[in-house]
């Protein structure tokens, strides 16, 4: 059973990306990463064998569309508790991201 989506195409119980860097994502205090988010980390800081692989442990080991891992893991790499808790990935994921847009 799917949760009921909030008007925006999201679930009800999913942060948006905005929600990931203002702490709707984080844990009870607000200062720590919540376990999804330590999840999309700890995906992003292994390597793929090949083509399809890492879509394929996005949809088996967190339940979420590739589409959707990649706007939590923008939104979640601008937040100052990743860069916290993971900098080396979070780093590497931010000099990625700013190359790709100063290409466009």
């Amino acid at each position: 059973m799917t949760a009921p989506e909030n008007g925006n195409g999201t679930a009800d119980d999913e942060p948006t990306p905005a929600d990931a860097s203002d702490g709707g994502a984080g844990g009870a205090d607000g200062g720590t990463l919540s376990g999804r988010d330590r999840a999309l980390l700890a995906l992003e800081r292994r390597s793929w064998a090949g083509p399809g692989a890492k879509e394929r442990a996005i949809r088996e080991e967190l339940g979420l569309s590739p589409v959707r891992y990649y706007q939590l893991l923008n939104a979640l790499i601008g937040d100052r508790r990743a860069l916290a808790e993971d900098p080396v990935t979070v780093n590497r994921l931010r000099r990625v991201r700013e190359a790709r847009r100063e290409r466009r």
